[in-house]
């Protein structure tokens, strides 16, 4: 069997639900090129990245998650140094 046998094909929205814009996150755009989304709370980290790849359209390094007191859950994309978060911010109408 091939792996993409056994993977189904998923829309990359369905794992990033939305982008978090508080003062914190734009601020981190600003100075780390990270971007903040909150995810859907089943998924792991590297599905988080292979999906932040295909739907930003940019090399992603890391990605940290964390499920804060409303019981969601955070993710914190770092961006490749070669690409700007603002610039993909900007794309996404977020700034």
């Amino acid at each position: 069997m091939n792996n993409q046998e056994k993977q189904p094909i998923v829309d990359p929205w369905t794992i990033i639900n939305y982008p978090l814009l508080t003062e914190k996150s734009i601020s981190k755009i600003e100075t780390e090129n990270k971007m903040v989304f909150i995810v859907n709370r089943n998924a792991n980290k590297k599905q988080i990245k292979w999906a932040a790849e295909k739907a930003l359209g940019v090399k992603i390094d890391k990605v940290t998650t964390m499920i804060d007191q409303k019981g969601r859950k955070k993710a914190w994309i770092t961006i490749n140094k070669k690409d700007s978060a603002l610039d993909v911010a900007t794309r996404l109408g977020m700034l």
